[in-house]
């Protein structure tokens, strides 16, 4: 049994519970460590409530850069939408988060790592996952999943030991978010027929009325300007959600397969992620060669599985990374969306390398193709077909 752990520290009545819980039940040192990933709010508060709550050490760090930079602009490439939606925005932090954790563990002589997530979800796998790639020796903990404690247990015990959490029992909604967006799901939500209340929007409530151009700039299939502004992928993405959440888009509501093997209705907003994603993908399609962009295509699926999985650190992730990089040197240019409430849509796009070839396109006098070729070439394009249906075909009978 682990000694001393690392805790990834919310500052919520969970983990703010397991500190004390793990100390008395378990016999461990806790330290906690809070990541800023981009999350409502602040972290004001959390180093009192975690050392009111028994932690011996408290570490907050900044992780918005380092999220963007390393997590976020490597799916933008991948254009990685699980099941073909959702922009895998709790999936992506936690990779991160684990990461830190194995550096304090290291700094503070840990030897465990433990997390606040429950039996049912998909965060345990990627915590715990991650965890067995980076630092294997290290042992989990999971109090949260073995403690069997109801919301009100929790509240209940959290009285009792005077730990200063804010929790109520009127909590009606399980909340996970950062700089890539906002996951909703608990509460009326759990019946797959009920329409979420408009009160559980904040990113996507509408408040701009007047129509708008947006262009985001890419290089190397990283966004880097919004009109002409170069700024930081962390920063560009805080400005996306604003400016495309004003007009009330962005918003997610589909039953999605959780890896323990259960269907969960889940509501997301992602205005920022899927408004980058939508530009990107319409930037590949002028300038990546027809078979590499279809094979890329293919392999989409399966990237956003893998990170959705947990399984960030993984021989096949690197693999595709590698596949995905070398594909996108091409992937400089610029996209235009336009933006009316409710809506978000590709109105053109732009790129110094782009395939596409006026001269070829074009029905007027600029024409440049070869008309007469095509005679042959469908000519051979259909023999296959010509000489089955003469054989075995309807021709043959």
């Amino acid at each position: 049994m682990a000694n001393r752990v690392v805790l990834a520290y919310s500052g919520g009545l969970d983990t703010s519970v397991a500190v004390r819980w793990m100390i008395e039940n378990m016999g461990v040192e806790v330290v906690c460590l809070s990541a800023d990933v981009g999350q409502e709010g602040t972290l004001e508060g959390n180093r009192e409530k975690a050392l009111g709550a028994g932690a011996i050490a408290y570490e907050e760090l900044d992780l918005r850069e380092e999220f963007a930079r390393d997590f976020l602009a490597p799916v933008i490439k991948a254009n990685a939408l699980y099941e073909g939606q959702y922009p895998l925005v709790s999936a992506l932090s936690r990779p991160l988060i684990v990461k830190h954790q194995v550096e304090l563990a290291r700094k503070y002589s840990a030897d465990g790592l433990a997390h606040g997530c429950t039996g049912k979800g998909n965060d345990q796998v990627r915590f715990e996952v991650s965890s067995m790639a980076l630092a294997p020796e290290l042992e989990m903990l999971a109090p949260v999943r073995n403690w069997g404690f109801t919301r009100e247990d929790s509240i209940n015990y959290a009285a009792e030991h005077s730990i200063p959490v804010g929790a109520t029992r009127e909590k009606l909604y399980s909340i996970d978010d950062n700089l890539w967006g906002r996951a909703i799901e608990c509460g009326e939500m759990e019946d797959p027929w009920a329409e979420p209340p408009e009160g559980v929007w904040k990113m996507t409530v509408p408040s701009a009325t007047e129509e708008r151009d947006l262009v985001i700039g890419f290089e190397a299939g990283v966004p880097v300007s919004v009109d002409g502004r170069t700024m930081a992928l962390h920063e560009l993405i805080i400005e996306l959600n604003h400016v495309v959440g004003s007009y009330g888009w962005g918003r997610l509501d589909m039953v999605e397969n959780r890896r323990v093997g259960i269907k969960s209705r889940e509501t997301y907003e992602a205005p920022g992620a899927l408004a980058v994603m939508m530009a990107h993908a319409d930037l590949e399609s002028i300038t990546l060669e027809r078979d590499l962009q279809r094979e890329k295509l293919r392999l989409e699926h399966r990237y956003a599985e893998l990170v959705y999985d947990g399984l960030w650190f993984s021989p096949l992730k690197e693999a595709m990374d590698a596949f995905v990089d070398a594909s996108q040197e091409p992937v400089t240019g610029e996209v235009r969306l336009h933006l009316e409430p409710g809506r978000c849509f590709v109105t053109g796009r732009r790129a110094p390398k782009s395939l596409y070839d006026y001269g070829l396109a074009t029905y007027d006098a600029a024409d440049r193709f070869r008309h007469a070729d095509s005679e042959g070439f469908v000519r051979l394009w259909g023999l296959g077909v010509q000489t089955w249906s003469a054989i075995q075909g309807p021709g043959s009978r």
